[in-house]
């Protein structure tokens, strides 16, 4: 952090009427801030946002300056339990789902209920950020911050940096499945929020991070390298991810996808398997039960055995006509 803790606090504090300063600017950021070129051009946001109307710069100021006081609250304070778990990440994550519905509401391209039924939408957003969270456990250690609980890594490390130690690999895998599990909860309240939304562009601007965050999370579950780099999902199927998030049926087939994927990484030697089990139990209920023609049929072992079938079959031939010749 390159700003002093006071004046940062001050500045987040603020926030919420720097953005209806014309002109406005911020150049004292660090030169590895990765958002210090919107701050030095920040004048152009600004203009954009007082070119909005009234009743979405309320939304939008109310929302900067709930989330700046929750942040200002977090450089003093560090993530310990499970409660200030969720109450950072819907700071930093769930008030944006709530001004988001808020203005999906306001703007009327969707039902006035998306707007107040915000706990919905504050689990839209901590499924993101808890996936976000769990993945850049690495990273975030070796640059001296932790944002996950205590009360979670502290049962299987004496420190942050024991908690990603090799010597320490199969508890620090056990906490990594603890943080997965404690994300997985959320996908109930993803489901049911998409279920809502009626107009296209903007289910597809909502659902599209959540298929992104359903990958992350069961890539993340029982995977020891999350604890040595960053992992990501592999381009193209990031690509599929976002061809596959236009209908909400679509959207419950690729969870359906992953959780039997989280299904057969979930091995009863894990301490979360029960758990997890009734997370995936649960999870395939509801999705099937409400999915237009059931569950889907997971081919892949078939497609397995025809495709060896043909390996085989064509090796014979290769092999007769060889030696026939």
């Amino acid at each position: 952090m390159t700003i002093p803790g006071a004046k940062k606090r001050n500045l987040l504090e603020t926030f919420h009427e720097a953005i209806y300063q014309e002109g406005w600017t911020f150049k004292e950021s660090g030169p590895d801030e990765k958002d210090a070129l919107l701050l030095v051009e920040f004048d152009v946001v600004i203009r954009e946002f007082l070119r909005l109307p009234i009743e979405y710069q309320e939304v939008i100021a109310d929302i900067t300056r709930r989330m700046g006081a929750g942040m200002a609250k977090y450089t003093r304070t560090r993530v310990e339990s499970l409660d200030s778990y969720n109450e950072y990440c819907h700071y930093v994550a769930g008030l944006v789902g709530h001004g988001l519905s808020r203005l999906f509401a306001k703007s009327g391209l969707e039902d006035p209920a998306v707007g107040e039924n915000l706990e919905l939408a504050n689990s839209m957003g901590l499924f993101l950020q808890k996936t976000n969270i769990t993945r850049d456990i690495n990273e975030d250690v070796l640059d001296g911050r932790c944002f996950w609980p205590k009360a979670i890594w502290g049962d299987y490390a004496a420190t942050e940096d024991e908690l990603i130690s090799k010597t320490n690999r199969e508890k620090g895998v056990d906490a990594l499945n603890v943080m997965c599990v404690n994300a997985l909860h959320h996908i109930p309240d993803v489901l049911e929020y998409l279920s809502q939304i009626t107009e296209p562009s903007v289910f597809k601007f909502c659902a599209i991070p959540q298929t992104m965050a359903i990958a992350t999370i069961v890539l993340c579950y029982d995977n020891p390298r999350v604890l040595d780099d960053n992992v990501k999902i592999r381009k193209g199927e990031a690509l599929k991810l976002i061809s596959q998030s236009d209908s909400l049926d679509s959207v419950k087939r690729v969870f359906y996808r992953y959780i039997e994927m989280l299904e057969r990484k979930n091995h009863p030697s894990n301490p979360v398997y029960a758990e997890v089990n009734k997370i995936i139990d649960k999870t395939k209920k509801d999705i099937a039960t409400t999915l237009k023609g059931g569950a889907p049929v997971d081919l892949t072992k078939e497609y397995l055995v025809l495709a060896l079938f043909l390996v085989t079959v064509t090796t014979f031939f290769y092999s007769y006509l060889t030696q026939a010749s």
